[in-house]
């Protein structure tokens, strides 16, 4: 009999296939960030704004993928927690933001928790499969939120 652990079914389902894996990844990412207080969803804020610099939370949402709700919720408690700092733009509607300077630290201790998880992932799969897993989920990403148009 084979372990339910060592072997799981082939979803047919590309979609269900993908959030599987985008589950199993976070709690992986969660368990090495837990001892710095973050979570992957946060980490991942923090490192956009710190790649994108200044954007709306539109903007952010887009880049993440995120569903307006949770964006909300999410950068609520980032702010809270004086990790994100957010400032009007022209339109004073608008609110910019921006990573803060706890943030930055926050980031910055997290980061070698963080990296240690991309090593180990990297060497089980090895540099060639990671590369192209990383550019193919890149590439799908892009495929999707353009919806179905390659850019």
């Amino acid at each position: 009999m084979t372990d339910a652990l060592t072997r799981i079914p082939d979803l047919p389902c590309f979609c269900a296939s993908y959030r599987r894996t985008a589950r199993a990844l976070t709690q992986m990412y969660d368990e090495a960030l837990r001892p710095h207080g973050l979570r992957t969803t946060q980490f991942t804020i923090l490192q956009v704004l710190l790649l994108a610099g200044e954007v709306n939370q539109g903007t952010l949402g887009r880049m993440l993928a995120m569903d307006s709700t949770t964006l909300t919720r999410t950068l609520r408690l980032m702010r809270r927690s004086g990790w994100i700092a957010e400032r009007r733009g022209e339109d004073r509607r608008e609110r910019l933001l921006r990573i803060a300077a706890e943030g930055r630290r926050r980031f910055d201790r997290a980061l070698p928790a963080w990296e240690r998880t991309q090593t180990h992932l990297k060497q089980r799969l090895g540099d060639g499969r990671w590369n192209d897993l990383k550019k193919q989920a890149n590439e799908l990403s892009t495929l999707v939120m353009n919806g179905g148009e390659k850019s």
